[in-house]
């Protein structure tokens, strides 16, 4: 995720180039249209894609559904999509968790695609499919299979033959997944990526070219690649995809400091127009949020949301359009949660991202203007299509303004005229005010507008889309407006159009008839400009706009893709007042218009436009008393309540917790004959032992890659051994806890201060206290330590191949381990037993490994004995203990809500303790007092079953033999009345699991 932003001094000149670049191309590869030989069905130009022959500025959000393991939650997620405007989702495949041995392929549970795609195809929403084989995504090893990591000696994504063979089983199985759900076969995929982010050399294209013809072995959508910025890899020629794109992150990944902003790159378009003119300006990947580090410092995700907020989106997504993008994913809409060991190291629990959707799937301010931009683009087909002009820098001169300040880019469609003239600050960090009037030059002539208003203004951060020439529905048409458009299509037999705006500043639109101005002053909600027959124009105040909705209906029960906008219908209605509004659809006599979506309190709903025949209205299968409105002819009013089941959500304390020492493995006397011996001399791992006696001690060699893995070190004493001394690698904000003979004799601590004074190895000695040897007898070294995934690809590629484990042994000041052995998690990576919850859910924990964790584990008997959470280790010692409880759930039905598991009140106190917490069996989440800064975990319907009894189990580390006082509290975080309900649970007990 290279991300190196540009001055705005480099606007004028390079928007000057790109415009004459543009030119050139105007009349020869801009317009030709392209596709890859295998189908004519997904097709492009150097403007857009042609799906079917319809031109689509793809729109669209990154969502990844490994973060979200309950696969009826998915259609939740895609309705949301489709709500904003949205008309694509990009999604990852985690190889590691689809292929978790050699020859093994899993794509039952979560990791399914098809139901995924059917959910996509029933929203609406196209598909493109990222499956690595590396991804990034701050998943551990880039989502490289961790077998892979330890197995292959060769170099990791390149031509190398073992690296060639290691992934053919898997992409086959991707291949085998996709096909019948590529748009050829009537499904959503419309698109597929080959790897992620990497760079061209000869190594590089030879795998990239690979990876390419083993997709086309059964695939026939395009191939598409993401460059990590400006790097013009895999343009053309060896391993080039069909279409190239280039990711950015222009505010970076620090959300410390959410209001000082990077300014806009105004690079984009030259480069474009340099390097692959004859394909559409495509972004996998634009900043729509940010990952947070570990720390005490790290500012978490709600700093994020402010960084990359509606201001943010205003400014810089507009600003990409300003530079002709017509693909457009914006990275995340919805993070999710990186349970279990999905994260790569950098990153905690909660992938919330500072995304639209919260990790909890809540809706948020991002999520506004998400829709209000996405809305407008659905709106607006002419803009699929079009040149940049020019702009209103000195160097270019294309556009006039009356304020200097104010930069205006000027981009039309070359076959129908319309007119966008997107307006922003000259200075895109400027929260100035600025007021200025516009040169347009129209069908009709040349304008400086407004003509009845004071200027257009900018009211600090913000961008503006002015159009002109504009079409819309059969008739519709504006000379000009400088609102912004929010709608516009046919209804019915009418023409409807809702413009909107600030309330503090006036606004003007212009239709053949007349030019309609509205004063900064106080004005209903809504105004209708124009009501008759054929038409109806609205306008409202931009927090009136905000709970408007248009849901599209959908077209012919036959058609396969009867949801998808532009191809199986262009219906919709337009209504204001609910929270969310999932679908809409007619009665078959075309008199009820039945909605459905979610509520978090009473509200009006008013029906704007809808056919001509609805007489009736339902919310969620009830009915609504609906009455016309003085608003607008055709306009309905009613109002919805919420089921009084809603005030009626409540949840336990969390009490009755039964506790067991979960590191038996700490006594001298355990018996770890049944471990594995730790004996290898060789390893594929990228870094090597600093020191020992030439064994290799990488946890990945032994099948045990992922969470907690023990080892026991072997020694006789004669006496003169007084310390050891350990290197430990266990990652970014790892932990290791060293005992000899069950004596305490210290903790390594991995470091991270929002991603500063990073420490992903500790080479310590620890002194043996006196009478803890067991002279001219066995001892035993005891280390548990917390791997915190396998990092990403770096220079060079291999550090994949994390080095977790013991990379230094040595008993001082003299001395000799007899035998090594390791545990993690039970099974390692080729046996473990748990197929639904996947490879990366355990670690070798005792308690894990015994399944205690489970659902239906008997607490009733010893060792299992009465103690509270909040009362820690008995006797205040460092080790690690098992603490567990159930409790009932009664949410009653037709209720979305939303609940969380919160530690320590929400405080982060840099307490000494690590926590997993086990929901039902799923490892959803990991605290780590020491550092934070997670307290709060959600946790969704699915994994929590919302109608019977649920099992919760901290697995409660003390790294210092200190108190330790943790307490846990379920929350109700938020209450709706809708959802997607059913959810259906999948939580494997212990009965059938051990």
């Amino acid at each position: 995720m290279d991300s190196r932003p540009k001055p705005d001094g480099e606007l004028a000149d390079a928007d000057a180039m790109g415009s004459d670049i543009a030119r050139k191309f105007a009349g020869g590869d801009s317009d030709a249209l392209l596709d890859n030989g295998l189908t004519k069905e997904v097709q492009w130009d150097g403007y857009s894609l042609m799906i079917r022959g319809q031109r689509v500025f793809l729109h669209s959000g990154e969502f990844h559904p490994f973060r979200l393991p309950v696969p009826d939650l998915w259609p939740d997620i895609l309705q949301k999509f489709s709500a904003a405007g949205l008309n694509a989702v990009s999604i990852y495949v985690h190889w590691g968790l689809s292929n978790p041995a050699p020859g093994v392929l899993d794509f039952g549970a979560f990791r399914a695609l098809a139901p995924f795609f059917d959910a996509a195809r029933r929203a609406g929403i196209w598909v493109v499919v990222r499956p690595g084989p590396y991804i990034n995504a701050e998943t551990t090893a880039g989502g490289i299979a961790h077998w892979v990591t330890s197995e292959v000696e060769g170099n990791l994504r390149t031509n190398d033959s073992d690296w060639f063979e290691s992934w053919q089983d898997y992409v086959r199985a991707i291949v085998d997944e996709v096909r019948p759900w590529q748009i050829t076969k009537g499904g959503p995929v419309i698109a597929v990526q080959v790897d992620n982010e990497y760079e061209e050399n000869e190594r590089t294209r030879a795998y990239m070219q690979a990876l390419e013809d083993a997709f086309r072995d059964g695939l026939v959508v395009p191939l598409t690649y993401n460059d990590p910025n400006e790097r013009v890899s895999f343009v053309n020629g060896t391993g080039s995809a069909d279409i190239y794109g280039l990711d950015a992150y222009p505010q970076r990944f620090d959300c410390s400091n959410p209001s000082t902003w990077f300014p806009v790159d105004a690079s984009y378009h030259e480069y474009h127009s340099r390097v692959n003119p004859h394909q559409p300006f495509y972004s996998p990947e634009f900043q729509a949020g940010a990952f947070d580090a570990w720390g005490p410092t790290a500012p978490g995700y709600e700093k994020c949301r402010e960084l990359t907020g509606p201001e943010f989106m205003s400014v810089f997504y507009k600003s990409l359009w300003a530079s002709n993008a017509k693909m457009v994913n914006y990275y995340m809409v919805y993070g999710g949660t990186s349970w279990g060991g999905i994260p790569f190291p950098g990153v905690y629990t909660s992938y919330d991202y500072g995304s639209a959707i919260s990790e909890a799937r809540m809706l948020n301010e991002k999520f506004t203007e998400l829709k209000l931009q996405g809305l407008f683009l659905r709106s607006s087909p002419d803009f699929a299509k079009t040149d940049v002009v020019g702009n209103s820098s000195a160097a270019s001169g294309a556009v006039q303004v009356s304020d200097e300040r104010a930069l205006v880019i000027k981009l039309r469609n070359p076959d129908t005229g319309a007119g966008f003239w997107i307006a922003r600050q000259a200075n895109s960090t400027a929260t100035d005010i600025v007021t200025f009037n516009l040169t347009v030059e129209t069908a009709d002539g040349t304008f400086d507008i407004p003509q009845t208003v004071e200027g257009i203004t900018l009211e600090g951060r913000e961008a503006k889309t002015i159009v002109t020439d504009y079409a819309y529905g059969a008739a519709g048409f504006l000379r000009w407006s400088t609102a912004p458009i929010l709608f516009a299509g046919r209804i019915g037999t009418r023409d409807v159009l809702l413009a909107y705006g600030s309330p503090r500043t006036a606004h003007e639109l212009a239709t053949p008839t007349r030019v309609h101005d509205v004063p900064a002053s106080v004005r209903a909600p809504f105004v209708a400009l124009e009501d008759t027959p054929s038409s109806l124009v609205l306008f409202a105040d931009a927090p009136v706009a905000e709970t408007v909705w248009a849901p599209t209906l959908p077209g012919a029960a036959d058609d396969s893709l009867a949801a998808m906008w532009g191809l199986g219908t262009n219906a919709s209605v337009l209504l204001a007042g609910p929270h969310l509004v999932r679908n809409a659809s007619l009665s078959g006599d075309g008199a009820t218009l039945a909605l459905y979506g979610d509520l978090r309190n009473a509200v009006p709903l008013l029906i704007l436009a809808a056919p001509e025949g609805v007489r009736g209205v339902t919310w969620n299968g009830a009915p609504v008393r609906m009455q016309p409105s003085a608003l607008a002819s055709g306009a309905l009013v009613g109002s919805l309540e919420v089921a009084r089941e809603a005030g009626e959500v409540h949840v336990p304390t969390l009490s009755g917790w039964r506790y067991a020492d979960s590191l038996p493995e700490r006594a001298r006397a355990f018996d770890d004959a049944g471990w594995v011996v730790a004996d290898k001399r060789t390893s594929n791992v990228w870094l090597p032992m600093a020191y020992g006696d030439g064994r290799t001690l990488f946890g990945c060699d032994y099948g045990f890659c992922e969470n907690s893995v023990l080892w026991r070190g072997h020694f006789y004493s004669e006496g003169e051994e007084t310390s050891v001394r350990l290197l430990i690698n266990g990652g970014e904000a790892f932990a290791a806890s060293v005992f000899l003979n069950g004596v305490f004799l210290g903790t390594a601590y991995g470091n991270s201060t929002n991603n500063q004074n990073i420490v992903d190895e500790v080479d310590r000695e620890y002194v043996f206290p006196n009478g803890a040897l067991v002279i001219g007898g066995d001892n035993v070294i005891t280390i548990v330590q917390d791997n915190m995934g396998l990092d990403e690809s770096e220079d060079p590629v291999d550090t994949i191949k994390s080095a977790r484990g013991v990379r230094g042994f040595q008993l001082n000041p003299s001395g000799n381990f007899s035998e090594w052995r390791v545990q993690g998690k039970l099974g390692g990576y080729s046996d473990f037993p748990d197929r639904t919850r996947g490879v990366l859910n355990e670690g070798g924990l005792f308690g894990e490994r015994s399944g205690w964790h489970l659902p239906g584990f008997d607490t009733s008997a010893a060792p299992w004995v009465a103690r509270d959470l909040g009362d820690g280790l008995p006797g205040n010692t460092a080790g690690v203990g098992f603490f567990i409880t159930t409790f009932d759930l009664a949410v009653p039905p037709g209720l979305d809500v939303m609940l969380s598991f919160n530690f320590d009140d929400n405080t982060n106190a840099e307490s000494p303790y690590r926590a997993l917490l086990f929901v039902n069996g799923w490892m959803m989440g990991k605290r780590v007092a020491n550092l934070g800064p997670q307290t709060k975990f959600p946790v969704h319907e699915g994994i929590l079953d919302y109608h019977g009894v649920n099992t919760v189990a901290v697995a409660l580390w003390a790294m210092e033999p200190v108190a330790v006082r943790p307490t846990l509290e379920l929350r109700v975080d938020a209450v709706l009345d809708g959802g997607v309900g059913p959810i259906r649970t999948n939580n494997p007990s212990f009965a059938q699991l051990r």
